[in-house]
This record gives structure tokens, sequence and C-alpha cells, in this order.
């Protein structure tokens, strides 16, 4: 009798746990089916690569398998934007390449996601752009990010955009890791719906404190706050 009671509760024992390790093991394994690490393949695998490739970080053809050079190229891209630097593509670096951190095969959901990721990105330049800037020079910051998303000399994505070499003083210095403003984030949203005080701008730049001695050969085409917006 005592043998049939202890069976009995081992069986109830084990039917709860199932319930308890299921949905972990289900979750573990749906987040781990988004992290890219040495020995991954795929499209999303490739579309890393291309990122990286047009950033400067990989050399090579984005041929959908992560091996050594692909690890480094994300060692030395997490370092430059302040990421642990342990050559895995989980969230954190999806996020800063630009990447939903849902699969490319995923619903609807995945899309709002990846837009609100942008969203803040975009904002995270602004803020560390545009800050202490009137609220229009801050719209006008995203509104030149966006811009060059659609022009054939600049990355087609606002992450490449952000994080293209050189293009961004937040990026060098650090200040894109800031967290976002409240106004950034309106900016961004601004931004994003349309609106660009700067008509048609893909550069900007503070007279005050430009280094640059090319940036001087963009035509002005308009002043807001302390930048230049120019073409």
């Amino acid at each position: 009798m005592k043998k049939t009671t202890f069976i009995i509760f081992l069986c109830i024992t084990l039917i709860l746990l199932s319930f308890v390790i299921s949905p972990h093991y289900f979750m573990d394994n749906v987040f781990a089916a988004d992290i890219m690490h040495w020995g991954s393949t795929g499209e999303r695998v490739r579309q890393a690569q291309q990122k990286l490739i047009n950033w400067g970080y990989l050399k090579g053809s984005a041929d959908g398998i992560f091996g050594q050079m692909t690890h480094d190229a994300v060692v030395a891209f997490q370092r430059r934007h302040g990421l642990k630097a342990d050559g895995i593509i989980g969230s954190q670096t999806l996020s800063a390449l630009g990447m939903s951190t849902k699969s490319s095969g995923s619903s609807g959901s995945g899309s709002n996601i990846a837009r609100q990721d942008e969203k803040i990105l975009l904002a995270k330049a602004i803020t560390g752009e545009a800050r202490g800037e009137p609220y229009i020079g801050q719209v006008a910051v995203g509104a030149v990010i966006l811009n060059r998303t659609r022009n054939p000399s600049f990355p087609n994505t606002i992450a490449g955009v952000i994080y293209q070499p050189g293009a961004f003083t937040a990026v060098d210095d650090g200040q894109i890791n800031l967290q976002a403003t409240k106004d950034s984030i309106r900016a961004a949203e601004d931004a994003l719906n349309g609106w660009d005080p700067t008509g048609g701008c893909i550069y900007y730049w503070n007279p005050a404190t430009a280094t640059s001695k090319w940036i001087w050969s963009r035509s002005i085409v308009k002043v807001i706050g302390k930048h230049n917006f120019g073409v």
C-alpha cells in the first residue's frame, strides 16, 4: 500500500513539474532561435553579415554561415557600440544592428517590434546628436537620418545610416548609448510620420564645432537652432 501511494505521489509530482518546466523550456527555445553564434546558418545570419559588410566590420561575402570572420566582426561591432563583446548576436546586438528579435517568418507583430526598435534607435541618435536643440531641430536631425535611408549614397536602413563608420559623433563618442529623452522619442515619431523641417537635406553640422573642411562644400539649405542643414 505504501509503495502504491509513493508511486502515485511520484507521478503527480512529475506531472506538476512538467507544467512548471515546459513553459520555460519552450520560451528558452523560442528565444534561442533568435540567437546567432558560431556555427549558426541561414537567412538571418546572411542578413546580419550584410549589415556588418555595409558598415565595414566584415570582409567577404554574406554567405549565411557564422564562422570565424563573422564572429570577429560581431565582436568588433559590439566593442564599438558598448555591448558585451562575446561574438554572439543576441537581443541587444540584434537591436543595435536594426534587426527585429523576431524571425523574418513571424507574423505582423514582428514588424511592429522592428518598427519600435527603429524608433528607439532613431530617438537615441537624436538624443546624442541634438539634445538641447529646439524641438524642430531634433525632428530635423531625425529627418536627415531618414532621408539618407532613401538616398543611394547611404545604407538603406536606419541602423545602417546611424552606424555607418564615421557618420555621427554620437556613435563615435558613445552618446548613442544614452537613454533616449522623451522629446527625442516624440521627435523620432514625428520624423517617421513624415515631418521633414529640412525639406530633404541629407547633411547637418554645427558651424561652431565642425572640424571637417569637406562639410563646408555642402550647400546650406536651412539653419535650425545651432545646425546648418544641407545637401
